[in-house]
């Protein structure tokens, strides 16, 4: 009796299978439906874009090439909190944000590499943690940029290339 029992268990288990199938078989043709009216949709949009596209180049008159005027550019002072821009030949500190440049000034006044610590107190600013973590990573960003080189992990001195 037992056998019964399971074997009847096993296809009760199976006629659910198959009723799933039927019904996710069901909703597939459904979605294939959708999809090819969808299609056709946007087939006729696309006919219909290209179709105007040409019916418009056809119609225009060709004209002369507007030339672009030289636009003066306007030299501003950088302001605390703007990015800093990467260092390359013939560009100078001074398009650098004022904070930025009074550390690469102590930086290069150092002469041997400083740590983030005595950075802060040289500027004058209080050495408590989060003044000296915010010096640290402009220091960092100095470096990133090429403005500063790292001597070893956290000693910052001038970048030999700027001195050349």
């Amino acid at each position: 009796m037992q056998v019964a029992s399971v074997m009847g268990m096993l296809e009760a288990r199976e006629s659910a299978a198959r009723m799933r199938v039927e019904e996710l078989r069901a909703e597939a043709e459904r979605v294939r439906a959708e999809l090819a009216k969808a299609e056709a949709v946007l087939e006729r949009r696309v006919v219909a874009l290209t179709e105007l596209a040409e019916a418009l180049a056809a119609d225009a008159v060709p004209q002369e090439p507007v030339r672009s005027a030289p636009v003066p550019v306007e030299v501003k002072e950088p302001v605390a909190g703007s990015v800093v821009p990467e260092w390359h030949d013939g560009v100078t500190a001074q398009v650098l944000a004022p904070e930025y440049r009074r550390l690469l000034d102590v930086v290069e006044a150092g002469g041997e590499g400083l740590r983030a610590k005595e950075l802060a107190a040289r500027l004058g600013l209080e050495l408590v943690p989060a003044k000296v973590e915010g010096v640290r990573v402009k220091a960092k960003r100095l470096v990133a940029r090429g403005w500063l080189a790292e001597e070893r992990p956290g000693v910052f001195i001038s970048d030999a290339r700027r001195s050349e």
